[in-house]
């Protein structure tokens, strides 16, 4: 798979955190998924969706600042905004195997208001 095939899918990812459309979101996560941020460190699919999915809810958009991919990652360094108009800065690699995203690294940046 062609690197800026996995950018669209990434793409297409962070969109479905946007819109709240979990099936998308779904669609591009491997069954074996391993997450990993400070607070949660390789945790799987099923403790993803119950810890991490509901902070979608309070995301209203992401404005890419960097998506580069390379090899089987793509690494992303975003601005969100959050419902409330509250913003942010994060950087993440996200860790394919074949068309599907299976780890996503989470490096915390800063608030930006």
């Amino acid at each position: 798979m062609a690197a800026t095939d996995r950018v669209r899918i990434a793409r297409e990812t962070y969109g479905a955190y946007e819109s709240g459309d979990r099936r998308m979101v779904e669609r591009h996560l491997s069954p074996d998924f391993r997450f990993y941020r400070p607070a949660d460190v390789g945790i799987d699919l099923e403790t993803y969706w119950t810890r991490c999915w509901p902070n979608a809810e309070m995301i209203a958009a992401f404005e890419f600042k960097r998506i580069i991919g390379c090899v089987d990652e793509v690494l992303v360094t975003y601005e969100a905004t959050k419902n409330d108009g509250k913003r942010f800065r994060n950087t993440e690699i996200l860790t394919f195997d074949e068309d599907k995203i299976a780890m996503a690294e989470v490096y915390f940046g800063w608030n930006l208001d």
